[in-house]
């Protein structure tokens, strides 16, 4: 029994040392805590989680590009700045309820406009979740940059910022198949790849762009997506401007 002070002793207690819980409700209940702290809920053990955020490999939720049929709905998350800007684009299959992320804005150092005219070109129609905290910097004139790209033509919204809320949702979404990843977005994939935590358990912010865009696509972008809008028809057809992308 260690000691914490002349007077205190830490016990730690992990099922095990509790006889009437059994097997069955064990692994329902493991099932359902992230990775991380699965140690400490099941011995009792502090644990701040170091190591990879996602443990789950990307060639299971990896998928090949397809045309996004016209009836699902679409959404995505912004994540803003000056070094790199990043927006992830998601569509969500109803019937199965899986989550495909679909395409990826990866730039830095441009003008919020030339973000912008990226992000429309995907289809000006999508919904979008941006970073809450653009509503207090900007990296050209001191105007708040949600503000300005609204006036540049996005339809956004302040996305939820929740960050563990949003990483569980996230990782909850990929442990059960129900969140896909086309191969082509090869910067979430880089990212997906160092996403860690540090030996303080904090998440280490090197380049995690995408995984907050992706963050605010789970936690906001779905609960705004919509489908795509009837088009016009050209011919009697309908036009589509990437095939791969779907859009």
């Amino acid at each position: 029994m260690p000691a914490v002070s002349e007077s205190k002793y830490l016990v730690t207690a992990g099922w095990e040392h509790v006889p009437h819980l059994d097997e069955a409700w064990k692994k329902k209940t493991l099932a359902a805590y992230p990775p991380h702290m699965r140690k400490a809920r099941t011995e009792g053990v502090p644990s701040l989680g170091v190591g990879a955020i996602y443990p789950v490999e990307p060639e299971t939720f990896t998928v090949e590009p397809f045309a996004i049929p016209p009836h699902w709905r679409r959404a995505y998350g912004l994540d803003v700045g000056w070094n790199r800007t990043a927006a992830i684009w998601g569509a969500l299959d109803p019937d199965a309820d899986v989550l495909y992320l679909n395409a990826e804005h990866y730039r830095g150092q441009a003008e919020p406009s030339i973000h912008a005219a990226a992000i429309k070109a995907r289809g000006d129609w999508i919904p979008g979740a941006i970073d809450p905290a653009a509503n207090g910097r900007s990296q050209i004139d001191g105007q708040q940059l949600f503000s300005l790209y609204v006036d540049l033509g996005l339809l956004i919204t302040n996305a939820d910022n929740s960050v563990e809320a949003g990483i569980y949702a996230v990782w909850e979404r990929l442990s059960t198949g129900r969140l896909k990843v086309f191969s082509t977005l090869t910067n979430w994939l880089s990212e997906y790849q160092d996403y860690h935590r540090d030996e303080n358990g904090k998440i280490a912010k090197d380049d995690d762009h995408a995984m907050d865009a992706t963050r605010y696509l789970v936690m906001t972008g779905l609960k705004r997506a919509i489908a795509k809008p009837v088009q016009q028809m050209n011919g009697g057809a309908r036009t589509i401007a990437d095939r791969v992308g779907g859009y």
